[in-house]
């Protein structure tokens, strides 16, 4: 690729959930293979890694953070939590350990053009958290608010919208000309077309778990979604190969295995994808 000429596209890093070391990988080869960006997109689990890189941190800073993170801090099993506000978590653990990594910051505070997308449960539409939309906003609030898988966080209030996690948009609402001059956009979305591990039982509180396993296997249904042949162009789908959305205790060898799989459909299908995507565009 000609580098005085760099190529540039928007990234949308959908769903995902705790798979986040995938969407490492997709940045990691869009890096390699030259392709640059100056606006962001993330859903769901991808919008902490969209939101960790438009404020600086590389590909290996990434990676090493999810390496040393354990995501099981962020899981709650609190039954009154889930009465009271409709999830086992309340999310500030998840909140608090992401305003750590970005220094609290706000969009206004963004060096890049980042977009952070929730759903609103009342009107089923996207909800756009950005420089533009919500300056003031804290950069984690937003990712909570698209993070917030129904019955493991809450729904959240934010003025008029009740805001759920991002993955339950239907896609379409994802394409759009982010940019607004027509740069490229392509999404990058998680798939798992296999049984996922057995989850176990505990003996006490097992209604928590019977609620996991339901968010789960929701979560999972929802990456095996059709898409419609309009998409598919602008669509690299990553097989997770048997990694759910809630998978909380990842080995590091698993963790490896999402960012390979990241990182090679990357480099072995967005070429292909945006040549002709510019073919059609011509």
């Amino acid at each position: 690729m000609n580098t005085t000429d760099p190529q540039y596209i928007v990234p949308i890093l959908a769903g995902g959930g705790t798979r986040l070391p995938a969407h490492v990988g997709v940045l990691t080869a869009l890096r390699d293979m030259d392709y640059r960006y100056r606006h962001i997109v993330g859903v769901s689990g991808g919008s902490v890694v969209a939101a960790l890189a438009a404020f600086g941190k590389s590909p290996e800073d990434m990676r090493q953070l999810f390496r040393d993170v354990d995501f099981s801090q962020f899981r709650g099993y609190s039954l009154v939590n889930l009465m009271l506000r409709g999830g086992l978590s309340n999310g500030k653990r998840f909140e608090r350990w992401l305003e750590g990594e970005i220094g609290g910051a706000c969009f206004k505070d963004s060096p890049i053009d980042l977009n952070v997308v929730a759903t609103d449960v009342r009107s089923g539409q996207p909800v756009i958290f950005n420089r533009a939309n919500t300056p003031e906003l804290s950069v984690a609030r937003a990712v909570l608010f698209s993070i917030s898988i129904p019955l493991l966080f809450p729904f959240h209030h934010y003025g008029r919208h009740v805001l759920t996690d991002g993955s339950i948009l239907a896609e379409d609402g994802l394409f759009r000309d982010w940019s607004g001059d027509h740069t490229p956009i392509f999404c990058f979305r998680l798939r798992d077309n296999r049984v996922a591990a057995e989850h176990l039982s505990r003996r006490i509180l097992p209604v928590a778990d019977y609620l996991f396993m339901l968010m789960r296997t929701f979560m999972s249904t929802l990456s095996r979604e059709y898409m419609s042949d309009a998409l598919w162009l602008n669509t690299v789908l990553i097989e997770t190969e048997g990694m759910s959305p809630l998978e909380f205790h990842m080995t590091p060898g698993q963790k490896n295995s999402l960012f390979d799989a990241g990182y090679n459909t990357t480099r072995d299908y967005l070429p292909t994808k945006l040549a002709r995507w510019e073919k059609r565009e011509a």
